[in-house]
C-alpha cells in the first residue's frame, strides 16, 4: 500500500464569528476531511493575526491549522471547494510536508 503523504491546511475564520459557530465551522471542515478518506493528525486554532492586506473588508482573521494524511487528493479537493464556497472562511492554503 502506498505511504500516506501528509499536508497541511492552514486557513483564516473570520474575526467576528462567535466562539460556538468557529467550533462547528471547525469541527465541520474536520470532518469534511475525515468522512473522505484523511486522518486528521491534529487541528488546532494558531492565533488571532492582523491580514496583510483587507479581505472582504476584514483587517484580522482568525488562523486555523490541520495537519493531515491521505492516501489520495478526495478529502483535500473537497475542503478547497467547499471552503470556497463557506463565507465564513477567509482564505486557505493546503500544502503538502516533505517526506
Amino acid at each position: 500500500m502506498a505511504q500516506s503523504k501528509k499536508y497541511e491546511i492552514l486557513y483564516i475564520i473570520r474575526p467576528d464569528l462567535d466562539d460556538e459557530s468557529k467550533t462547528a465551522l471547525v469541527e465541520r471542515f474536520d470532518g469534511i476531511l475525515r468522512d473522505n478518506g484523511a486522518e486528521v493528525i491534529e487541528s488546532k486554532d494558531w492565533s488571532k493575526r492582523r491580514l496583510a492586506f483587507e479581505i472582504k473588508n476584514y483587517r484580522e482573521g482568525l488562523y486555523h491549522l490541520i495537519r493531515v494524511a491521505t492516501d489520495d487528493d478526495t478529502p483535500l479537493g473537497e475542503f478547497d471547494r467547499l471552503s470556497k464556497i463557506n463565507d465564513d472562511i477567509l482564505r486557505h492554503m493546503i500544502t503538502r510536508e516533505e517526506d
